[in-house]
């Protein structure tokens, strides 16, 4: 299964991104759907790289594997313990002046990946994220009126 381990900094960023873009293309997913993975794969890593570690550096590990016409995304950190699951959804309904901070970046990620899985692994952090090959490619985003 092909991994790329980096510190959590935002100068790694394209590196990272770059790196599974390439594992989607390998497998055979439209253009448009990598670059939704990419977007979401970004979103994951600017939080892990923002709040993961707030008082020192630390790893992020990205490893992609295909398997039964799936891509399956996995990220690690050793970072401060974080569920994206347990975060609420925002309401994308709600005006913008009226709408809480926060949440926005889970939703997207959440909305993108046919699947999302998380554990926590000893001192780990696992994030795992499927897109499904045939799945069709229909998520939109309209946030506020």
């Amino acid at each position: 299964m092909p991994e790329i381990t980096s510190l959590a900094r935002m100068e790694n960023l394209q590196r990272l991104t770059q790196f599974v873009a390439k594992q989607a293309q390998s497998a055979h997913l439209p253009a448009r759907r990598v670059r939704k993975i990419e977007l979401a794969v970004e979103e994951v890593l600017v939080n892990i790289f923002s709040y993961a570690y707030p008082d020192a550096e630390g790893p992020v590990s990205i490893a992609c594997q295909t398997a039964n016409d799936r891509l399956i995304i996995e990220i690690r950190d050793i970072g401060v313990p974080f569920n994206i699951l347990e975060v609420p959804n925002p309401d994308v309904g709600a005006q913008l002046s009226e709408r809480q901070i926060g949440g926005l970046g889970a939703f997207f990620v959440r909305k993108i990946a046919d699947e999302v899985h998380y554990r926590r692994e000893e001192d780990q952090n696992v994030l795992v994220l499927i897109f499904d090959h045939h799945s069709q490619d229909t998520s939109t985003f309209q946030i506020g009126a």
